[in-house]
Order: C-alpha cells, then structure tokens, then sequence
C-alpha cells in the first residue's frame, strides 16, 4: 500500500507540474521556476511576438515558390521566348475535347504542350524544359545540402547561410526575361530550385527552435500534448500566411497574361515574385538564434556522420517517404488538373483564376479549423496527416472515376478547395512530424533531407502530370495509388511523433532530484546570465 501511495504521489506532482505550462495563442505560460530550468537543460530561449510574427511573414514571401513561381509563371514564360505554336489538328476553335473554345485559351495550352525547345537532337516543350531545369537545380542542390546541414547546427553563422541563398534566388527572379531564348531559362530555374532547397532547411530548422522555445527540449510525458499544440500552430498558421501570398501571386500572373505583349507582362511577374522573395531576408535576419543543441548532440564532428544521422532514427527517416509522397500528390493533382480544364475542358483564364484562388484561399480558413479540430479531438499528428492523405485521396479517386466526363465549374472548385486544404497539412505538418522526432541540435540535418525529398517529390509529380497532358487518368492514377500508400506508411508503419519524440531524447522520465535542486545546482553554474 505504501508503495502504491508514494506512486500516486509522484503521478500527482507530475501532473501539476504539467499544469505549469499550457499553450495561450501561439506562445505559452511559463513561470520564472520554468523559465530557469529551462536554460539548465540547455534549451531555446522563448520566442517574442515579433520573431513569430516575423516567422509567418517568411511564409508568406516564400510559399509561392514551388507552388506558383516554378510550376506556373516558368513555363508560361518559357512558352512566350519561342515562336508561336502551331496550329493543332482540330484548329484553334475547338479544344482536344472537341469542346468550343476561344482561341486565346488554346493558344495558351498549345504553346506550354508544344515541343519548340531543341537539345540534343530531341525536342521538348517548356512543360518538359522546365521539369529538367527542376531536376537539374535539384541535383545542384545536393552538394550545397550536404555543406551546409552540418554547419545549420554548429555556431552562429546559419542567419548567412540562409542569407545568401535567398539573395541568390532573389536575383535570378530579376532577369529573367533578359534574353528571349527558351533554352536560357534552365539555369535560372535551376538556380532558384537549389538555393530555395537551402533557405527551406534553414526555415524548417528554425521552426524548431521555436517549438523547443516555447515548450522547452525535455519535458515530461504529460506535457507532449503542449508541445503538439505549439507546433502545429506555428505550421499551420504560418502555412496559411503562406497561401495568402500565393493568391497574390497567382492573380497578379492571370491578369498580366490580359496584356498583347504576354513575355514581358510574365517577366513583370518574375521580377515581382523576386522582389517578394527578398522580403523574407527581415525574418532571416532579424532572428539570431545559435545551434541550440545540448553537449550530448553535438558529438557528430565528422560532417557527413552528422548528415546521415537521420537514418538512426527511424521514425524521422519515415517522415521522408511521407513527405515524397504528399509533395508527388501535390503537385501532380494541380499541374495535371490545371492542364486538363485549360486544354480539354477549355476553362476561361478567369475561370482558371477562381480555382486557384478557391485552391489557395480555402486553406486560409480550414488551416486554423484543422487546428481547432485537432486540439478538440486531441489527435496527434500522424493522425492530422492521415486526414491529409484520406483528402487527397478522395480528389484523386473522384478524378479518376469521372477521367471520360466533363467536369461541371463547381465540381472543380469543390475539389480545388478539398484539394487546397490536403496541400496545407502536408505542407505544415508534414515537418511538424519530422520536428518532433528529431534530437536537439540535428534540426539542421534532418531538416536538409526534408527539403532536398520534397523538392525531389514535386519535381516527380510535376513531371508526371506534365508528360501526359491529355491522360489525366494517369496523372490522377498515380496520384490514387501515392495516397494509398501514404496511409498504409502512417496506419501500420508504425510511425508515432510521441515515440519519435521519445527516442530523439524530448520525452524524459520525472527526475528523482527536485526541480528546486535544480534551481541550486545552476545558480553556481549551469544557468546562463539572462536566465
């Protein structure tokens, strides 16, 4: 009896020290007695209201890239360097449907579908030029990765990383349209792709310091859900202010393709898009955080021990297959669906327009409701991807049953908005997952894999949906088959962000000595001055 009394005294304490941190907002309570055993153990310092506001602002300047700037304003651009198009088997007043159509629409779909572009002897059109230049910044970026995810965490100096490659990519939005040859756009492609896949890592490394600063690295069992909480807000939100910017974006590239000279109109969108991107430089260098890794982290001092790091964790090394597949699906569904209501189901560009902005401005709202719902339901993060995964899913399979009819305008912004609301889980918590799995002082590491994946995977999605124009069944096949797969991983993969968290060293038993012990010990030594 005695033994079970001490127990549920001991079950007692935990739970009020559990109280003693709960999340307000986007930030969290944290009394003084916290606030020092926090810097005891080593962990961030607590983010202010302006280094979160900051951080959502970075998304807002930098999620247009992969789903607007590169999949959408290239290749149209790339179609305007070449020579008009020729005119296709069923002229220009009917689509491939056979459906009537204006002959700007099918202008526009002709010249992305046409293969105008010579290489080696072969031809391809700007869909496929812009899908090599993709792979090609890719492939670039692996070196660069491999650099700097071991510096990312060690020292003070990952704010110049981070820097540098969003000043890159930043001006090689600006000239764009200088030379009117359609060859010429694969390094500018290329270039934007490698250095976003840096500036991603360091974004997504960031994002875990903050979750560790507001919910600290070691906590008890009890105070996980605190953790959940934290970062799936900062995701979620930051995600949303993300699809705020892609609106802009994609409603400023509809309406410059309304003037005659369509290349520079595009080029006008380049330097704008380059512009936006820079802006992002106010969070990256308003924001000075170090490696913010305990001693027993940083003991990978061979870089490429500490890059590969990542596969002795097997529960973050899982969320890269998820995040391949997510980004596949992504990008595969919006490339192949825009393409096919263009040139088969011969949309207007304003109707175009309406599902972009259904697409993009839908999540704006279901994002804060999804975390709504996850907090009601206390569902873990897994479990909000899965609902991702089932969304997407669901547009794939209803794409494909329906591959011969024809798409009715609000079966297509039905869809768009479902679609739209999948794209923004994965996109947030897809790295949530990650985080939460990853050892204090690795987020450099882990986070480089994640960004160099998903890049990869949307690359692959891309590709595919862009190789087959006019089969959408394949596109959407695929896509089907991706998001079966994804659910399987999560459901019988055995992928947990509490276990992950667990064995990357965030979940910690209750410590025999007390908290004020603690509080002694680093008086004479261990507690930072600001502490």
């Amino acid at each position: 009896m005695a033994e079970i009394s001490s127990q549920a005294q001991d079950d007692a304490k935990e739970r009020e020290e559990s109280r003693s941190v709960y999340v307000t907002g986007v930030g969290m309570k944290i009394p003084k007695e916290r606030e020092i055993w926090r810097g005891w153990g080593g962990n961030e310092e607590k983010p202010i209201k302006g280094e979160v506001f900051t951080w959502n602002f970075y998304g807002f300047c930098t999620y247009f890239i992969l789903t607007v700037l590169v999949p959408v304003v290239f290749p149209l651009i790339i179609s305007k360097a070449g020579p008009d198009p020729p005119e296709p088997p069923q002229g220009w007043l009917q689509s491939f449907k056979g459906l009537k159509c204006p002959q700007k629409e099918m202008q526009l779909y002709v010249g992305l579908a046409h293969r105008e572009i010579t290489a080696g002897g072969k031809g391809f059109s700007p869909l496929a030029w812009t899908s090599i230049s993709w792979i090609t910044g890719i492939i670039l970026s692996t070196p660069f990765l491999g650099v700097t995810a071991f510096y990312l965490d060690r020292g003070y100096g990952q704010q110049v990383v981070a820097g540098i490659a969003t000043g890159i990519g930043a001006l090689f939005c600006l000239p764009a349209g200088f030379f009117k040859k359609s060859g010429a756009f694969l390094p500018y492609i290329a270039a934007i792709v490698a250095v976003n896949a840096v500036a991603t890592a360091w974004n997504n490394r960031h994002l875990g310091l903050l979750i560790r600063g507001f919910a600290g690295s070691k906590i008890l069992k009890s105070q996980f859900p605190c953790r959940r909480s934290v970062g799936s807000k900062l995701s979620l939100y930051s995600t949303a202010a993300g699809c705020f910017g892609a609106v802009i974006m994609a409603s400023f590239t509809c309406l410059m393709l309304n003037h005659s000279d369509q290349f520079t109109a595009l080029w006008v969108v380049s330097i704008f898009s380059g512009l936006l991107w820079g802006l992002s430089l106010i969070h990256i260098f308003s924001t000075i955080r170090g490696s913010g890794g305990s001693d027993d982290t940083l003991d990978d001092s061979v870089p490429i021990v500490h890059v590969l790091s990542i596969f002795r964790f097997p529960h973050a090394a899982a969320t890269l297959a998820l995040n391949f597949l997510s980004s596949f699906m992504v990008i595969c569904i919006f490339g192949s669906t825009t393409l096919y209501a263009s040139g088969y189901l011969c949309f207007k560009s304003h109707n175009i327009l309406f599902m972009w902005l259904t697409y993009f401005l839908v999540p704006l709202i279901s994002l804060p409701l999804a975390h709504r719902l996850q907090q009601f339901m206390k569902l873990d993060t897994e479990k909000m991807l899965v609902l991702a995964f089932i969304l997407s899913t669901v547009t794939s399979a209803f794409g494909f049953y329906y591959r011969g009819a024809i798409w009715s305008k609000g079966f297509m912004l039905l869809f768009a908005a479902i679609q739209g609301t999948a794209s923004g889980l994965f996109h947030a918590l897809g790295i949530v997952l990650l985080l939460d799995c990853t050892p204090a002082g690795k987020e450099g590491a882990f986070c480089s894999w994640y960004s160099w994946v998903g890049a990869l995977g949307a690359c692959a999605g891309f590709t595919w949906a862009t190789a087959f124009p006019g089969s959408i069944s394949k596109a959407f096949g695929v896509s089907l088959c991706a998001g079966l797969v994804g659910m399987i991983l999560l459901i019988f993969g055995n992928i947990s962000s509490f276990k992950g968290a667990k064995s990357a060293g965030h979940i910690i038993k209750k410590h025999k000595t007390t908290t004020g012990d603690h509080f002694k010990r680093s008086e004479t030594s261990d507690i930072p001055n600001e502490a």
